[in-house]
């Protein structure tokens, strides 16, 4: 005997009401049972109660339409004039067979959902490739995904996974696809789809479960980025061995902006400024187009304030001498606005 221990997968739907649709359904069906009491109780004096003709009550009516309906059929109450067998044909038996539809549709309905759940979790499974997971949907994961999204990542491309089952279903409420399970947890991060994945984001609550989730993760794919934030500074190096290319102090940086707020409050305006994606400054990151190379940073084709050249994995400040002269292959990174950064796609493609 086996049994499926996989974490349950919850992919954005429609908000339909299952509630609202049961009760739409039986309704309907107490509508239908009505129907034919109605009939029968209009023509009561076409109908047979044992052996007593046009005696039909409210109620025997009622009890004719439920047995009708639901083809018990007992036969104690029969039609027995041409005139109550012709609404019989007419009215009744229609009445039965959308009475039987609406039973049967409603129990296959049930029957079929989780398969059909099933199926679109498998097909949906294997058309995952390249998305970004993001382990902890509080405010760092939260932060991480409006990034994310403002930088044009799709949101079907964006997997949440939390222990929370309400912040689950808030997560496929917006349009995420989501996991229930602790991220520290093999079968949690392969239900995510992390062996075809091309990031990582790990926010959990705790830097215990930043480091093991960095390890998992990164033991079942070798070639994602992953980037880790950590509560305290004696943690990072662990998230770094652990396998992340990128640990964020997430307490030192909250405790730096407040430092420069005490004597540069505007200063820090400009940093959030620059740290929220879409809105006014940037800092965006581009390859060295063929005419940059040789040039001094600050003569790039696109004119923006270059702060740093990455080069071989190593990142050079602008005033570093080795940053002096541009070569193939190097990435500058450079504070631009939206509408510079687009213009100059634009020119490029051009």
């Amino acid at each position: 005997m086996s049994f499926d221990i996989r974490p349950p997968l919850r992919l954005p739907s429609p908000p339909v009401s299952p509630l609202r649709t049961l009760g739409l359904r039986v309704a309907v069906g107490l509508g239908l049972i009505t129907f034919v009491a109605l009939v029968a109780y209009l023509g009561r004096a076409g109908y047979r109660d044992g052996d007593e003709i046009g005696t039909l009550t409210l109620l025997d009516a009622f009890y004719y339409a439920t047995v009708s309906a639901t083809t018990t059929g007992y036969g104690d109450i029969t039609p027995v004039t041409e005139g109550a067998r012709l609404a019989t044909t007419l009215l009744v038996t229609p009445a039965r067979i959308l009475f039987l539809i609406l039973l049967v549709g409603t129990t296959v309905e049930v029957l079929a959902e989780s398969s059909r759940e099933a199926i679109r979790r498998t097909t949906w499974r294997k058309r995952l490739r390249d998305h970004t997971i993001v382990c902890g949907f509080g405010t760092k994961g939260r932060a991480a995904v409006a990034t994310l999204t403002a930088r044009g990542v799709p949101v079907d491309k964006i997997v949440i996974v939390d222990s929370d089952a309400d912040i689950v279903e808030e997560a496929t409420r917006a349009g995420f696809p989501a996991v229930h399970g602790k991220s520290t947890r093999t079968a949690v991060l392969e239900e995510a789809g992390v062996r075809h994945a091309a990031a990582v984001v790990v926010a959990p609550n705790t830097d215990e479960a930043a480091v093991l989730t960095t390890l998992t993760a990164r033991e079942l794919n070798k070639t994602a980025t992953i980037v880790a934030a950590v509560r305290e500074e004696e943690n990072q190096h662990l998230i770094h061995e652990s396998g992340a290319d990128s640990a964020i102090l997430s307490s030192g940086a909250a405790g730096r902006m407040l430092g420069l707020a005490t004597h540069s409050p505007k200063l820090v305006d400009v940093l959030e400024d620059l740290m929220t994606v879409g809105q006014g400054m940037d800092i965006v990151k581009r390859e060295v187009e063929a005419g940059d190379v040789g040039k001094h940073p600050s003569l790039a084709q696109d004119g923006a304030p270059v702060i740093a050249v990455v080069r071989d994995g190593r990142t050079l400040r602008f005033d570093d001498p080795a940053a002096q002269a541009l070569e193939q292959g190097d990435w500058l990174v450079c504070l631009s606005s939206q509408n510079a950064l687009a213009d100059h796609e634009r020119e490029r493609d051009a």
